[in-house]
């Protein structure tokens, strides 16, 4: 059996400490959007600099501290929640993760931030919409600051293909397409003719086609990450931003008047929060809020679970051109499986497992093939399973017909294995909202494998809840009443 090299890349941090008093936040006044179109702090224009020292924002000692927002989870949800209010109000916030930031289901994504296998009657749509849009704004905001977001963010615009090889699927995708156009998007439906002139090595069969959308993006969440980091580690030198890395959250602070929930305790330190805590901890939300309500008087069960995914990268891919990015149908099937449900690309691994194995394939900015997915229910294991890759990789040849002149244990040196536990709800919806009876404790999760490009949205309507801003989107969807016991 060839062997397999596991690698999740996390951003550079600084360990060095820094001591904030209680009353350490200036005041400092943005008038802003939330990708900062105008920052001004005492009247005078603020801009990030092209290239800054990271700022040593890293504790490395048992103190106490006082912050406006405390936000546990350093994700991609996390952490852009934590620019949304550093750079749309005068907010200070803290960021504390168990580990560093991009070590779970961001760091191990794909990266694509794509409408085409969206619903646009679907309950995520006005969410994925907005995320979508900001995204692009986002990038836009990169390239004023005489930045290149390939460089920066791994973008790219290579558009996206959602792929089908039947005639029952061909038909579904043109139904597809003509939604997707009334609902506002650039996107037309490609023949198997057409389709094998944007890609020559894909094969969908005569009867197959594909739903295209050429203004589809994608970046490297590694490299995203990075930067909003770097962006956020900006406002630490004015008092208004700390990180809490490798030291997990192990109790709430409870008002003895009000019983509200003053602040969290981590195994390092104590952090007081004057109008928020956010739980942003991917999967492991649910038995985190458990744990932490265990001893009160609130039963909360956020059902959010683990659902974990293999990603398998070739590095400087040359035997295989792609000019977009692509999925199949099946994807948009295997997103919405219960754990019950089969379809017809799942595979019984273990006696009460099901498997699903869809056909993603990107192509990122440094030339390496990432393809992709698998989706199972196996707790919060992230073990390697080398079965799971070679389904990954049978898949793809069943598209990609020249990968069969290929063995996949000649890549053996220039292959990484990408594992991460995307965070399922059963209902298909996040949970974005506050605990019920405690509306200062908010909880933001259960995106699945779309947390990155539902981001920005989510970090906006966050920010707009604990501001008492009218939202954007309507976050009645995605509240947790209801939806918890």
């Amino acid at each position: 059996m060839a062997s397999v090299k596991l690698h999740i890349q996390s951003p550079p941090l600084n360990h060095d400490a820094v001591s904030l008093s209680r009353n350490h936040f200036p005041v400092v006044t943005f008038k802003t959007t939330f990708l900062g179109s105008s920052l001004t702090a005492n009247g005078k224009q603020l801009s990030l600099p092209k290239t800054f020292r990271t700022q040593p924002v890293i504790t490395a000692s048992s103190s106490t501290h006082t912050f406006d927002v405390v936000i546990i989870g350093a994700g991609i949800i996390g952490l852009t929640i934590a620019r949304q209010f550093l750079i749309g109000s005068d907010l200070s916030v803290a960021v504390v993760d168990k580990d560093v930031p991009c070590s779970g289901a961001t760091g191990a994504g794909q990266g694509y931030l794509w409408m085409v296998h969206k619903e646009p009657e679907s309950d995520t749509w006005d969410l994925a919409m907005r995320g979508h849009k900001l995204w692009l704004m986002f990038a836009e905001k990169v390239r004023a600051q005489g930045l290149d977001p390939l460089q920066e963010l791994g973008w790219k615009q290579t558009g996206s293909l959602l792929v089908g090889r039947t005639a029952k699927e061909a038909a579904t995708l043109k139904k597809k397409v003509k939604k997707l156009s009334e609902a506002g998007l650039r996107s037309e439906y490609l023949t198997s003719d057409a389709l094998r002139l944007k890609e020559p090595e894909l094969e969908v069969g005569k009867d197959g086609g594909a739903a295209f959308l050429p203004g589809d993006c994608q970046l490297d969440a590694q490299r995203a990450v990075a930067f909003i980091q770097k962006e956020n580690r900006h406002f630490s030198s004015k008092g208004r931003y700390a990180e809490f890395f490798h030291d997990p959250v192990t109790s709430l602070l409870r008002s003895d008047s009000s019983s509200e929930v003053e602040g969290v305790r981590t195994s390092k330190n104590t952090l007081y929060s004057k109008k928020a805590v956010i739980v942003a901890a991917g999967c492991w939300s649910g038995s985190l809020v458990h744990d932490l309500f265990r001893e009160s008087d609130i039963l909360l069960n956020v059902p959010v679970k683990p659902r974990k995914g293999h990603l398998v990268v070739l590095e400087n891919f040359s035997s295989l051109k792609l000019n977009h990015g692509l999925m199949e149908m099946g994807y948009v099937d295997h997103l919405h499986d219960t754990v019950d449900r089969k379809s017809s690309h799942s595979v019984k691994v273990e006696e009460g497992q099901t498997l699903s194995v869809s056909m993603t394939a990107t192509m990122d900015t440094v030339g390496n093939l990432v393809l992709g997915s698998s989706r199972q229910f196996t707790g919060y294991s992230t073990h390697v399973d080398e079965s799971i890759i070679n389904h990954i990789w049978k898949r793809a040849e069943e598209f990609f017909p020249k990968l069969k002149e290929l063995s996949l244990e000649d890549f053996t040196l220039d292959r990484k294995v990408r594992i991460g536990l995307r965070p399922y709800m059963l209902d298909g919806k996040p949970v974005i909202g506050p605990v019920p009876a405690l509306m200062n404790v908010i909880i933001a999760t259960g995106h699945e494998g779309g947390g990155l490009s539902m981001a920005l949205g989510t970090a906006e309507m966050v920010a707009d809840m604990v501001m008492g801003n009218p939202g954007i989107v309507d976050s009645a969807a995605f509240a947790l009443q209801g939806r918890c016991c």
